[in-house]
């Protein structure tokens, strides 16, 4: 996995699976892409304590699956600093006429775990400016949309990723407010 590229969906469900965590892998995403939006350090641990009191009544995790916890960390935390504005889901890849509805539920999920972990890190809406203000109720109001199944599905699906890519850009806009900025180890040279 690079820096940028997120785990495949079914790596990191096996991996919970196996650690009997009661957590899906777009649960946990969500939540750490709050966590960095929120403006929690990238630099140290203090997100793993709220991972386990919000996953695992607060019981730590066993090592594989905290190293793919971190991993993930990594990666979203890299994707959210980069200047290329460039931010990626885990959300299932599947096929299928019923895929439309397991990627629905787990945008949802995504979205509702994301406002969670923003809550979390304590990101204080309350001064938001108006901006990251309507990102949120966005937010809110993708978490609760849903697919009709007596619709038609590949219009559904179309309209689907368009939600998607309005999470995407209402995270990076919460982000861009909210986050903790990165330091950069380079002294600007002066020519």
């Amino acid at each position: 996995m690079s820096k940028n590229q997120l785990p495949s969906y079914q790596v990191v469900a096996d991996e919970m699976k196996m650690a009997t965590l009661a957590v899906t892998p777009a649960e946990l995403h969500g939540l750490l892409a709050g966590l960095i939006s929120g403006g929690l350090s990238q630099q140290d641990q203090s997100w793993q304590p709220m991972l386990f009191d919000y996953t695992n009544d607060g019981m730590g995790w066993p090592s594989a699956a905290l190293e793919q916890a971190q991993a993930l960390f990594n990666v979203t935390s890299a994707q959210l600093t980069s200047d290329e504005m460039v931010l990626n889901l885990l959300l299932p890849n599947a096929e299928g006429e019923e895929a439309i509805f397991a990627l629905a539920d787990a945008l949802s999920d995504w979205v509702n775990h994301y406002i969670s972990g923003l809550g979390l890190a304590g990101a204080a809406f309350n001064k938001a400016s108006e901006e990251a203000k309507e990102a949120l109720a966005d937010l809110e109001e993708m978490a609760r949309l849903g697919v009709d199944e007596d619709d038609d599905l590949q219009e559904q699906a179309e309209l689907l990723e368009q939600v998607i890519e309005h999470v995407k850009a209402c995270t990076l806009l919460i982000h861009a407010e909210f986050g903790a900025k990165t330091s950069s180890s380079e002294t600007p040279t002066i020519h």
